[in-house]
């Protein structure tokens, strides 16, 4: 396991994205899939703080919520905001 730290720079988010993908596999309560769930919770912090991200297309949203699920859901399959999951509407 990584030491996991705050992610300030733009070197560390690169850094993180990169030991997110390395862990995609990971189970859930093993030790690399804590660490998986910490960094994208960190990951995520910053994408929100520093990343601009347009609004998801009215198609999605209705999809989405006919799944019931919520942005971070897609992030296994699609990987993350910053990755371009979402296309900027102009709602």
């Amino acid at each position: 396991m990584s030491t996991i730290h705050a992610i300030r720079t733009e070197a560390d988010y690169k850094a993180a994205l990169v030991r997110i993908d390395a862990l995609m596999d990971a189970e859930f309560g093993t030790p690399e899939g804590e660490e998986l769930d910490v960094l994208t919770d960190l990951v995520e912090l910053y994408e929100a703080r520093h990343v601009p991200m347009g609004s998801p297309t009215v198609l999605g949203d209705f999809r989405m919520e006919q799944a019931g699920l919520s942005p971070r859901d897609l992030i296994p399959f699609i990987g993350s905001r910053a990755k371009g999951c979402f296309r900027a509407s102009g709602r």
